[in-house]
């Protein structure tokens, strides 16, 4: 049985999940004790410890030392988010004592990344000492790292949440997309293209309930066509350009700016398609009645002054 999380947090210690996290590097207990600096006695006593603050064993015993079991590797992944969650504490608090830097977690659509990179820019130009994180997902993991305190902030959309009114968001613009290919795709000779040109070709589309798939699936049911069969699936900007390098026959719905930044440098095609349906608008969203840090704050200032210029 698995102890309660009030019993947790009063009988762990931090220097106790560092052990956890020197167990996993070192498979030794003797080598952990040195690399935590205690005796190898005192990191027995802390062990089982832990493992009585669990209720569980979190290690097998062996001939070659300690290896961690199913348990034990979710305490140790768990035990490193902790050190890191501390680590990124000390930096944020130090920006703050210096009136500069700090720390900054900040999550994207695929379509509001340019805009980010942008307000990046001109954000580490006036704040060169700020660390910053970027999480390029789709906008029900981004909401999801929001919830977990994982994100400052997230340009994203929260109509893809069960409960929007669990989040403050300032609207910062619409996300026009394209219709992309191969460079060498066929259909990059003509001047202008129907949908039912493209219903029969290979397409990498956005995942189920996505506000990109669902302007697409808008767009086929309109003009009375069948939706893609057998799609690829994936919500990753870099698999989408890799597959359409890759296979000469696929096309793909793209943000325009995502896609006119890759044709710039010869990675993919526009196709000459008009969209008649206009994707949801992007925002900036954090949890509602949570104060942003001041380096969340100096970002969305810059997210105002580049989605209105």
């Amino acid at each position: 049985m698995i102890a309660s999380l009030p019993a947790l947090v009063s009988r762990l210690r931090l220097k106790q999940l560092r052990l956890l996290i020197a167990l996993d590097e070192q498979g030794s207990l003797h080598k952990a004790a040195e690399q935590v600096a205690i005796t190898q006695p005192g990191a027995t006593k802390a062990l089982n410890e832990i493992e009585s603050a669990f209720g569980t064993r979190l290690f097998n015993r062996t001939s070659q030392g300690l290896e961690a079991n199913d348990l034990g590797r979710c305490a140790i992944r768990y035990a490193r988010l902790i050190h890191t969650d501390l680590k990124h504490l000390r930096e944020e608090m130090l920006g703050i004592l210096q009136g500069q830097g700090g720390r900054l977690a900040v999550g994207s659509v695929m379509g509001a990344v340019p805009l980010l990179v942008r307000s990046l820019s001109r954000l580490r130009q006036a704040q060169p000492e700020l660390s910053v994180e970027i999480v390029e997902d789709t906008s029900a993991r981004l909401l999801a790292l929001i919830d977990q305190g994982r994100l400052d902030l997230a340009i994203c959309r929260t109509s893809v949440s069960q409960r929007p009114d669990a989040y403050d968001s300032e609207l910062l613009g619409q996300e026009p997309l394209q219709v992309v290919a191969h460079p060498d795709h066929p259909l990059t000779e003509l001047a202008a293209l129907s949908l039912a040109e493209l219903a029969a070709c290979r397409w990498i589309i956005y995942p189920a309930n996505m506000p990109m798939r669902l302007v697409l699936e808008r767009e086929f049911s309109e003009a009375g066509l069948e939706f893609p069969r057998f799609p690829i699936e994936t919500a990753s900007t870099f698999t989408t350009l890799m597959l359409l390098q890759d296979d000469p026959q696929t096309i793909a719905l793209m943000p325009r700016e995502v896609a006119e930044h890759a044709a710039r440098f010869g990675m993919l095609a526009i196709l000459p398609l008009q969209l008649r349906s206009r994707s949801e608008p992007i925002s900036a969203i954090k949890r509602h009645g949570s104060p942003l840090s001041a380096p969340a704050r100096l970002l969305l200032d810059e997210l105002r002054r580049a989605a209105n210029s």
